[in-house]
């Protein structure tokens, strides 16, 4: 059996986190839950629920997923699928088997969980949400050939092909900068529908007007950063 370590960054999550655990198949190795300077019960409950828990103090998506591939780089054993998703329960940890089948089936590198229309409950999309994953994945197209159509955080991908990415996003950029990184680098990528509710809790990111607007900044520039480098 593969090697298949989850990474869950979590920002006041306690009600949500042992859920999300419980639903991911028992196939993967390791859970890794990195709390993003919760002050909940996030690191207590996730504990209990059998992940293993980081904490990283410094606020952002990005320096939360960085954590957690830091504490992997550190092990002894091979991994070779990471997978990324989030501690609200909007996702569907269960769906984790088909997201991963691509990479294990040698057709391609890299999956993305897309959150298409006639699997997302009502209102588990923003309407900001919606737009800006519509300009982004337009702009990636029409700039780099790209057949992406979410920037959705549920994805997959080989973790050799992840250390090649080099990742350096610290906060909302994250998920646009694999993506842009991958095409670059002509890494193999497919998208799978998957189902997609509302989550427990306020969004951090699409909640607020500063987190649209500030991730909505992030992600454009990554996408205009990368037209223009050669």
């Amino acid at each position: 059996m593969p090697n298949i370590k989850v990474i869950i960054p979590a920002f006041n999550e306690a009600d949500s986190i042992p859920l999300v655990i419980k639903d991911i198949p028992k196939l993967v190795t390791e859970i890794i839950v990195v709390s993003n300077s919760s002050t909940d019960a996030t690191e207590k409950n996730a504990k209990t629920a059998g992940a293993t828990v980081l904490t990283e103090s410094r606020k952002g998506y990005g320096y939360a997923c960085l954590k957690g591939l830091d504490y992997v780089a550190r092990q002894n054993s091979k991994t070779d699928i990471i997978v990324f998703l989030d501690g609200d329960y909007s996702d569907y940890p269960e769906e984790l088997t088909k997201l991963i089948q691509p990479i294990l089936d040698n057709k391609v590198d890299f999956v993305i969980g897309a959150r298409v229309k006639y699997l997302r409950e009502k209102g588990s999309m923003t309407f900001p949400q919606i737009f800006g994953n519509w300009l982004a994945t337009t702009l990636m197209r029409i700039m780099f050939g790209s057949k992406f159509t979410d920037l959705g955080p549920f994805r997959a991908i080989k973790y050799e092909q992840l250390l090649k990415l080099n990742m350096q996003d610290k906060t909302y950029g994250w998920t646009v900068e694999m993506q842009l990184k991958a095409l670059k680098q002509n890494i193999l990528y497919t998208e799978i529908p998957v189902s997609y509710r509302n989550r427990i809790g306020v969004s951090k990111v699409s909640g607020t007007v500063k987190g649209a607007v500030l991730a909505g900044i992030k992600i454009l520039s990554w996408i205009f950063k990368y037209g223009f480098k050669k």
